[in-house]
């Protein structure tokens, strides 16, 4: 997916917090188009850049593709960071300029790694009537941002315990690990409660958050409305959620703290503001928006007939870095 707002680098500021829980509201962003599919962004913000290395979570659905026209999203790049799909209903045509071709459905995790830079597409199908999920990057650490471009699809098992049952597609929980190799450790998982139930997230030293896809939580006894997203600074004790009287779906994620800082503009992950021009140039010079370019092509494109999307115009001042917290 496509960061395609107008001004990339602006981020919204934080909802309502209990105490040692932040919470944070969701704001609309459409894809684009006139009947666009609208995504509900919970990071970045300004109150809160990375939680552990994820730096960024799209929302949306459940959306009725015929009245959205669903989702459809032409080549475009990324550079510095992986992005991880995960679906509750529809699927999802993925196309990538390293060759890979994938459906991707409900209940798989769908895991490409950026590296130096790649470009992809992404489509609902033709059968799906109903689209609902989430889309996350995740950053690279600074000894693989430059890596090799990389696709990985799993489909975790269901386990289950007192009241809960859940997917691990990355990471290890719930009594499950996930077999899929990440530049930092990280968690990412689907947990379906029932009514009433209250769950253990054991994950010492990781921050962690907690989308609120369906029904309403609490974490550590702060109060999550569905489409929120809580957050918890690293701690060495177990985090408690508990689901109130209908049930839940949520997404757990986190890692240990990033320790580094990045520059995000667009679709990019970088270490500076001249990075990301650098980047930008690469891409509008190998689609035609611009003339030049390097004599080596740094993202490539997917088999894909529709036109590239062409980058956003540059803030006309330098883009600040963000921090990730520091590990102990």
């Amino acid at each position: 997916m496509s960061n395609v707002e107008a001004r990339p680098e602006e981020v919204v500021c934080a909802g309502q917090s209990g105490p040692g829980i932040q919470v944070l509201e969701p704001r609309d962003v459409p894809l684009g188009g006139p009947r666009a599919m609208t995504v509900r962004r919970t990071l970045p913000q300004r109150a809160l850049s990375l939680i552990g290395a994820w730096c960024f979570l799209d929302h949306y659905g459940p959306d009725d593709v015929s009245v959205t026209g669903g989702m459809d999203v032409p080549p475009h790049p990324h550079t510095g960071l992986a992005t991880v799909s995960w679906l509750f209903s529809g699927q999802i045509e993925h196309r990538d300029s390293a060759g890979h071709e994938a459906r991707i459905g409900p209940g798989a995790l769908s895991l490409m790694t950026a590296g130096a830079g790649i470009s992809h597409s992404e489509r609902s199908t033709a059968e799906t009537t109903v689209l609902h999920g989430v889309q996350m990057w995740v950053a690279l650490p600074e000894d693989a941002r430059f890596g090799e471009r990389g696709f990985t699809r799993y489909e975790p098992p269901v386990v289950h315990g007192e009241g809960y049952a859940a997917q691990v597609f990355l990471g290890s929980a719930f009594g499950d690990s996930a077999p899929i190799s990440t530049a930092t450790q990280l968690l990412g998982a689907e947990v379906r409660l029932k009514p009433g139930a209250r769950v253990l997230v054991d994950q010492p030293g990781f921050e962690l958050g907690v989308l609120v896809d369906t029904g309403e939580v609490t974490m550590g006894g702060t109060a999550l409305p569905a489409g929120h997203l809580g957050f918890r600074e690293a701690r060495e004790e177990s985090l408690v959620l508990a689901a109130g009287g209908e049930g839940a779906r949520v997404v757990v994620f986190g890692g240990p703290p990033f320790g580094e800082e990045i520059v995000m503009w667009w679709n990019f992950v970088g270490r500076d503001h001249d990075e990301i021009v650098a980047f930008r140039s690469a891409w509008q010079t190998e689609i035609g928006a611009e003339s030049g370019g390097p004599e080596h092509p740094r993202f490539d494109l997917p088999a894909d007939p529709a036109p590239a999307l062409p980058a956003p115009t540059l803030p006309p001042v330098r883009i600040r870095p963000r921090a990730g917290r520091r590990r102990d």
